[in-house]
Order: C-alpha cells, then structure tokens, then sequence
C-alpha cells in the first residue's frame, strides 16, 4: 500500500493540519478496523485515512469514486475535512484523480463529491443538521470556564455587539451543528479572548462526551470582515478566526478542521452573519504555530469546504 503524509489547507509543509494517508490498492478490501486504528495511533496524526479506488481506471489511471474511512488513534470517526483535502491530493500525486475532474466520495456521512482543482481540492460537507443551543446561563458558565475564560468577558459583550450591529440583543449564543459531524460553534468576543484559551481537558473531554459532540470549535469575528478587519488589527478577507478542541478524540487541538468549519458556516448562516449564498474563509492553526487557511462555499444549506496541500513525505507501508 502506498503511504503518504500530507499538510492540508496550506500550500506549504510544516503549516496547515497534516494528516496520513493510505491508498490500497485497486481491488483490495480495507485491512482488519482494528489494524487501521492501530495504524492511525502509529503515526500519530489526527486522522489517518484509508482510500480504496471503485470500479475501473480510465486510459489514463484514473478513477473517478473511492470509498474513504478515517480513524483517529482512539476511534474510526464519519467523516474529516483536513483528511480529505490531504486524500485527494494524494491521488492526484498519484495519477489517480485528474485535475478539473469531480470525482465521488463514498463515506459514513455520505456519498460527497469532491472538485479536483489544479492547487485545490473543494469537497461536499453532509446535509447541515442544526442539533440544539447552549443559552442557560450556568451551562454557558461551565462552558467557558473550562476553555480557560470567562462567560463575563464574553457573552455580554457578544450581546452588546449585536445590539450594537442592530440585532435584537440576544447575542451569538454556543450551538451544536453538524456538517458531518456533531461541534459545538462557540463564539468568543475578542481575539485576545481566543488567544488566551487554555482548556482543562478532562474537563472538557467529559462535557463534550456527554453532549454526544466531537469538538468545541471556538471561533471570533473580532479582526474579520465582519468585525473590524485590517482597521482592527486582522484582516480584510477573513471571515473568523478559530480554534479547535477535539480531546474526546484524543486530540486536544487541531490546526485546520474542514467539517467543523463546514459548521460554523452554516451557524453564521443561520444567525445572520453571512447571507445564504457566501464565500468564507477561515483561519486555524496561528495558536499551534501552523497557520492553516480554510475556505467554504454556501448555497443555500449546500456548503463546500476545502483548500490547498502539501505532500512532505510518500513511501510504502506493509500491513
């Protein structure tokens, strides 16, 4: 089998979120679950993912479906951006995918079609699931504690904003979404706030694994287009600013998340931050020193997400 390790939603190694990657080959059945979780704590990435071409190659060795599985090194879970973005790369290294191609992504959220771009892989998030709001105010408390700040220095100033932008004072309020799978969006106030984030993990992991969701997606609008941009210390283009936390996955944080930003596109849809029809990008990763860009197209409750990569290594693996 041949193995690849890849930095995805960056154009450059050592940025972005990396991820492993392994292509069987054609005609070949996916190793023992087992095997493949064992593999993904091995290398110790995030995800590791497991890609099987379908049906036949073309002339040219291509294909044009795969069925893809992704494990952490504790869990096998449905579906991951990073891992995608870095999988379908891959295959295009690999000769397998042809740029300016769409090609099927048979996975436990779904069949997703991907768009096969020249520098840039753009993939079908599952159908948005709104799954419930976090807005009692001792939730909210416990919430924010954990992740190291403080509610005072967050909701009543979210509140004071969107009565500020002509909103009816009820503020961003946390709220689970899935794209693919469960996250709570949480909204800070500030940069800094987000900055400062220093979660209790055993914490957080038992909050998180009570909920039935994977990650705490924290995110600021504080320095993006919409809060500010370059006048306020960010950047003009920028949608949000995130972070995320994942510990109920083994992974206390992420440098790029495609689903949990997949998410948080449809949350801003749907408290009015962006229009239903919107471009975003989303920037991860700067806390963990890799700076990860991460960019989503919505129609509608349609939503894309995706970006660039970056092979930094390939070889063989024997399992």
């Amino acid at each position: 089998m041949k193995l690849y390790i890849a930095d995805a939603f960056t154009k450059e190694v050592f940025g972005g979120n990396p991820a492993g990657v392994v292509i069987l080959d054609p005609g070949a059945d996916f190793p023992p679950d087992e095997t493949m979780r064992k593999t993904a704590a091995e290398l110790r990435y995030s995800e590791t993912a497991f890609i099987r071409p379908l049906g036949e190659a073309d002339a040219d060795g291509a294909y044009s479906a795969f069925n893809v599985r992704y494990f952490t090194p504790a869990v096998e879970v449905d579906l991951c951006g990073h891992a995608t973005v870095a999988s379908f790369h891959c295959l295009q290294q690999a000769g397998l995918v042809k740029a300016g191609t769409t090609v099927l992504n048979k996975t436990l959220a779904g069949d997703l079609d991907i768009v096969i771009g020249e520098d840039s892989i753009l993939m079908d998030m599952a159908a948005p699931e709104y799954l419930g709001i976090i807005d009692d105010e001792a939730t909210l408390k416990e919430l924010y504690t954990i992740l190291g700040i403080s509610y005072e220095d967050n909701i009543p100033v979210l509140e004071a904003q969107c009565l500020a932008n002509g909103g009816d004072g009820s503020g961003l309020k946390p709220e689970i979404i899935s794209t693919g799978l469960p996250d709570i969006m949480l909204p800070v106030a500030t940069h800094e706030e987000l900055n400062k984030m220093s979660p209790d993990f055993a914490a957080l992991t038992e909050f998180t694994r009570d909920r039935d969701v994977l990650s705490i997606h924290a995110f600021t609008l504080d320095g993006g287009a919409h809060r500010g941009g370059s006048a306020n210390g960010g950047r003009d283009d920028v949608t949000a600013y995130c972070r995320d936390f994942a510990p109920v996955c083994d992974i206390d944080e992420e440098a790029a998340t495609g689903t949990a930003n997949g998410s948080l596109t449809y949350y801003l849809q749907r408290n009015e931050v962006i229009p239903s029809e919107a471009a975003c990008l989303f920037i991860q990763g700067e806390a963990m020193g890799r700076p990860s860009e991460i960019r989503s197209l919505a129609n509608g409750d349609a939503i894309k997400v995706g970006g660039s990569a970056a092979i930094l290594a390939e070889g063989e693996i024997f399992l």
